[in-house]
């Protein structure tokens, strides 16, 4: 579906994926952290990184929302994907349910589903290292 924008030209919207499977994904991988940090043992440090960077990233799509709804300046896409990139997706997850943004432009989903499966694949081989 494309929807004219402000600026004349072509939207790139689409249906929100369902939040059950963002809720789904988010459940499973914690359940994973949680376990791999207990019987693995992966060191403790990455779930906190996985922690903080979450908040921090969830305050950047809840500030872009704002901005978004009072024309302000807005935050980036690639600052939005760097942050979960850098072990922000959780918190980007939640805060796309929650706020109701960046779920429905095709092209971001993409991108934030990209980042998610290198950031898992990124930590799934760091903690195969650590733990040898």
């Amino acid at each position: 579906m494309s929807v004219v924008g402000s600026r004349d030209r072509p939207r790139d919207l689409s249906r929100p994926l369902p939040a059950g499977l963002s809720w789904a994904v988010l459940a499973v991988f914690a359940v994973t952290l949680a376990l791999a940090t207990l019987i693995a043992p992966l060191p403790w440090w990455i779930a906190a990184v996985y922690a903080g960077m979450s908040v921090v990233t969830f305050a950047a799509y809840g500030l872009d929302k704002r901005a978004a709804r009072s024309s302000a300046a807005r935050t980036p896409e690639s600052t939005l994907l760097l942050l979960g990139l850098l072990a922000g997706w959780p918190g980007a997850l939640v805060a796309q349910q929650v706020f109701r943004h960046k779920t429905r432009k095709r092209s971001f989903r993409r991108a934030f589903w990209g980042t998610v499966v290198l950031n898992v694949l990124a930590v799934a081989a760091l903690g195969w290292f650590l733990t040898r």
